[in-house]
């Protein structure tokens, strides 16, 4: 007969406080799921015009918004970078959401299968589907080319998702969601922009808000479990994918396509302080959180901080 010592009925801590029970948070978010789950090809109104004289996405997170660049830019100049800069954040969404459902059916492989634990990953899974062609559909809608990142990149993240750790995985799942997230709960209640975008982003709002609750409380669980080379390489992993990504945020293509010049708007995104702090506003829960659990040390908050999403 086995004993159960007191260490097994302790919970696991980290700086935040005592971690839930795996399973009682994969239950809630699956209950949470079967309520406020949507279905874009029925819940949007695909066929609907556009409306005259509306943003695709709020001018203040355009990239080039407040720069001189902006100030000499027509209102529909403005307007349509605006078109273009939202097909290229939904572009990276997938591109993201892609590499993401790989790490959780990696995550998954070796645990059981019946575990609600995996069942919410397979339930994140199906979400990121949808996810991925309600923004493929987006783009189409719109009337502007997809974005895909770099080549350079789309190669690099092949390399980064091959050598993640599972805490690494879990950082880089909050990196590509939080941020993306901040900037669509502005983007939903604002009047100005186009209706189909609003719903777009309200159905990703709500559903990612149970893939940010899942991924952190599993990366708070591994950076008390893991090995220490595990946490060491995750906090190298996650700084560079932070660096990535910061500079895959929107394709410079999206100048061209709009006439301005692609090395002037790059320039001038580069110097904007108003630039620098939406991207940091947009990352600052998220390295918060980061900071508490450990996970922002060493090289690794080097990274960030090269990144700008750090000050």
């Amino acid at each position: 007969m086995t004993t159960v010592t007191e260490r097994d009925l302790t919970p696991i801590r980290d700086a935040l406080g005592p971690l839930r029970d795996r399973e009682q948070v994969a239950a809630r978010l699956l209950e949470s799921s079967a309520r406020h789950s949507f279905d874009p090809d029925r819940e949007l109104d695909w066929d609907a015009p556009f409306e005259e004289g509306k943003w695709f996405w709020p001018p203040e997170l355009v990239s080039l918004y407040d720069t001189p660049l902006w100030r000499r830019m027509s209102e529909e100049q403005r307007m349509e970078l605006a078109r273009h800069e939202a097909a290229s954040l939904a572009s990276l969404g997938i591109w993201f959401e892609v590499i993401l459902m790989q790490l959780l059916v990696r995550h998954i492989y070796d645990k059981p299968v019946i575990s609600d634990h995996v069942r919410y990953a397979l339930t994140e899974i199906a979400d990121e589907c949808r996810h991925s062609m309600m923004f493929a559909r987006m783009i189409r809608k719109g009337g502007t080319p997809a974005y895909p990142v770099p080549r350079l990149y789309h190669n690099l993240a092949r390399v980064l998702k091959t050598v993640s750790t599972t805490p690494g995985s879990f950082a880089a799942t909050l990196l590509g969601e939080e941020i993306l997230d901040w900037m669509q709960r502005l983007a939903f209640p604002d009047e100005r922009v186009q209706t189909l975008i609003r719903g777009v982003t309200r159905i990703h709002v709500v559903e990612e808000a149970r893939h940010v609750r899942y991924a952190r409380e599993e990366l708070r669980r591994q950076m008390v479990t893991a090995p220490r080379w595990e946490r060491e390489l995750t906090r190298l992993s996650c700084g560079e994918a932070a660096r990535v990504f910061s500079v895959c945020f929107v394709n410079p293509e999206v100048y061209g396509s709009v006439g301005l010049d692609r090395r002037e708007a790059v320039a001038q995104v580069k110097a904007s302080g108003h630039r620098r702090e939406v991207m940091r506003s947009g990352a600052g829960r998220l390295t918060d959180f980061l900071d508490d659990i450990g996970v922002l040390r060493g090289p690794g908050r080097r990274l960030w901080r090269s990144s700008g999403l750090l000050a």
